[in-house]
């Protein structure tokens, strides 16, 4: 199965074929390690029709904070699991004791959670602070 055919209007039917000195090749390359879903010819097609050209800045300072937060998530997501097992087995036994136990077993799950709440919040609140700074 072949691309559709292009509208008249947006074919790119003619060629064009430029020289540029060592520095404007550099500053254009630096454009496009920035931005790496676009090729050069894309991005001189962009510049010539004066279209905005996407940037991507990676913030290394993030690395941490989100490998913490994707440790948090985590953990947080296999003490619900632990949660839903314990509340499985909660409702399949009618005695009280068997419920109680598995009550309790639910409400340490649940202590679990609160420390890990406590952190992600920290976290959340020290990156609104620099997202809201700028």
């Amino acid at each position: 199965m072949g691309r559709k055919k292009a509208r008249e209007q947006v074919e790119l039917k003619h060629k064009l074929c430029t020289r540029v000195n060592d520095q404007k090749m550099r500053e254009l390359q630096a454009i496009l390690e920035k931005n790496p879903k676009m090729d050069m010819s894309a991005l001189v097609r962009g510049i010539l029709h004066n279209r905005k050209i996407k940037i991507y800045v990676k913030d290394e300072t993030l690395d941490n904070v989100m490998e913490e937060l994707a440790r948090l998530r985590t953990e947080i997501r296999a003490i619900g699991v632990n949660i839903n097992q314990i509340t499985r087995h909660f409702n399949t036994y009618p005695t009280p004791q068997q419920k109680l136990l598995y009550a309790k077993m639910a409400f340490r799950e649940y202590q679990a959670v609160q420390p890990k709440i406590d952190e992600l919040l920290t976290i959340i609140s020290k990156l609104s602070i620099k997202w809201l700074s700028n």
